[in-house]
């Protein structure tokens, strides 16, 4: 096992300012790491920092001989992934490199040159050398199990054919069966569906690897985390125990910078004071002199060594969701049928209602949701808004096309009517410094806060959310949860996020099958989730689907 190992690290964006500096830690060999701070601090950089894919401004990283890197955006990336290149990304570089010959030579050899299908022999046979054919069957394992289709029928498909979570849980499986001593998860629990993410933690806890991650699901980081590093501008700190003492960890740690600076500053005062008095005094007495010279060298030593940290700043986030009144009958769903995912069913939505979209990775729950907000979905049946109704949909990955290309001003600006509206509401979003920065750099977590900062300036009274904490930091959790709290109006959430949504008031469970079922309260889906095939909670469950 390898432990990780970061000392004085400093990261700058090329020829901009920087985003962290003087981040020292160490994770000891086999431990469970969360990597925890603010949105934008860096986390992801510094991720990619120890995984050798960014160079770092300043310091020194040492992180094993084997290291594995999940990215938050697994299987998504600006040329088209097939699901055979998301599986040999996971794969040890030799057999990486082995397939992707094989590949390049089979894609020639079907042109029928003599010299291409010789190449493709050798392909094959380099394939054998690297035991590539019991890696695939490692993998048909795998997409058997997450996906239900084996690998012959998905290898050339395109990687986005399978749902964010199911990407994720195919990844992650693969990570934790490697030979890789220490794993970097960049928000693994991110899409995954609850029972994914009760096997994600399984896996954390009982791996002899070395685990690093980033994640905001304060369950899983209870559940696992051994230790709590927190990512600031200005350094690091570590809370060596679990997660559950880390708030009250953290607040002490608070109140203690600031009663050590509150020192400082008395004792640097009392030292310039008593060296003056010591010049004053030489002025009438030349005995006095080295006395005065004396203090003054203390106070300019003391100057010089510098006071301590002070407190990290407080991120203050104020999300202001209002609603607005809306007639009782928010939504009316008659039987709507999704081609090739969900039976149809009919539904009625009412006035203030939150409902919790749940069920597992695949089954259609972000088509749906994209449907009831007017998107281009395939379908039979009708969805109808009711009276001043006015629908806001926040996107699962934080994917805004309108979005694109403009600074971070722009769209709040093009709803405020003028820019200092537009900086006031992005202060209370803790995006003030990043107005003038394009909406591309930002970070996910800033990206998910400019999108809900929309939405309440759009006015929706019908909230459509998927996966609206899934990047979020704890603070802007909770601002929005608190918000949500006092929104007068109506929320269908798609999340995986336990601690979301326990806050709920009922569930809608939609199953592999295409069956849609309403489930009343939390305990009876929590039980359903897990334990999908048990026909006595079902019982308790009014499906909503038509025979």
């Amino acid at each position: 096992m390898s432990h990780i190992a970061v000392a004085d690290l400093a990261y700058a964006h090329p020829g901009g300012a920087p985003l962290f500096q003087d981040v020292s830690f160490t994770v000891s060999p086999g431990a469970k790491a969360a990597l925890v701070g603010n949105n934008g601090v860096g986390k992801t950089t510094l991720l990619q920092i120890i995984a050798g894919d960014l160079q770092q401004s300043d310091g020194t990283v040492a992180a094993g001989r084997s290291v594995a890197f999940m990215r938050q955006d697994v299987g998504i990336g600006a040329e088209p992934m097939t699901v055979r290149s998301l599986l040999l990304s996971c794969a040890p570089a030799r057999v990486r490199d082995a397939g992707l010959a094989l590949a390049s030579a089979e894609a020639h050899a079907a042109g029928g040159d003599r010299d291409a299908s010789i190449r493709y022999a050798e392909a094959i046979g380099t394939w054998g050398d690297v035991d590539g054919y019991a890696v695939e069957a490692v993998w048909d394992s795998v997409l058997r199990r997450v996906v239900r289709r084996g690998l012959d029928e998905l290898v050339d498909a395109p990687a986005a054919q399978l749902s964010g979570g199911e990407r994720k849980q195919v990844v992650l499986a693969l990570l934790f069966e490697s030979d890789a001593e220490v794993l970097l998860l960049d928000e693994p629990d991110n899409f995954l569906d609850i029972p994914a993410k009760q096997w994600l933690e399984a896996q954390i806890a009982t791996t002899r690897k070395t685990v690093l991650m980033v994640s905001h699901d304060r369950q899983l980081l209870a559940d696992t985390a051994t230790q709590i590093v927190t990512l600031e501008a200005n350094g690091a700190w570590v809370h060596g125990a679990p997660y559950a003492s880390y708030g009250e960890a953290r607040r002490a740690r608070q109140r203690q910078l600031g009663d050590a600076l509150t020192q400082w500053q008395a004792e640097e005062r009392r030292l310039f004071q008593f060296f003056k008095i010591m010049k004053e005094r030489a002025k009438v007495s030349d005995s006095m002199a080295p006395k005065a010279a004396a203090a003054e060298s203390r106070w300019e030593r003391f100057i010089a060594a510098g006071p301590p940290p002070p407190p990290a700043p407080e991120q203050n986030v104020v999300v202001g969701l209002r609603g607005a009144d809306s007639g009782r009958r928010v939504l009316a769903i008659d039987h709507l049928e999704l081609t090739d995912l969900a039976f149809a069913f009919s539904a009625e939505v009412h006035h203030g209602e939150r409902i919790g979209l749940v069920g597992p990775n695949g089954s259609g729950k972000t088509h749906l949701l994209r449907l009831l907000a007017g998107h281009d979905i395939a379908h039979r049946g009708v969805v109808r808004l009711g009276a001043r109704v006015t629908a806001g949909l926040f996107t699962q990955m934080n994917q805004r096309p309108d979005f694109v290309g403009r600074d971070t001003i722009e769209p709040v600006e093009a709803r405020t009517g003028n820019r200092h509206a537009a900086m006031k509401a992005l202060a209370r979003y803790g995006l003030a410094g990043n107005a003038d920065q394009t909406y591309q750099t930002l970070s996910g977590g800033q990206k998910a806060r400019l999108e809900i900062l929309v939405l309440e300036l759009d006015g929706a009274n019908l909230l459509l959310l998927d996966e609206p904490t899934d990047n979020l930091d704890f603070d802007s959790a909770g601002a929005l949860e608190t918000a949500l709290d006092g929104f007068d109006g109506t929320i269908v959430a798609v999340s995986h996020d336990r601690a979301f949504l326990s806050k709920l008031d009922h569930y809608w469970l939609l199953d592999h099958g295409g069956y849609l079922h309403d489930l009343p309260d939390w305990a009876t889906a929590q039980g359903v989730i897990v334990d999908p095939g048990s026909v006595t909670r079902l019982r308790h469950a009014r499906q909503l689907t038509h025979d």
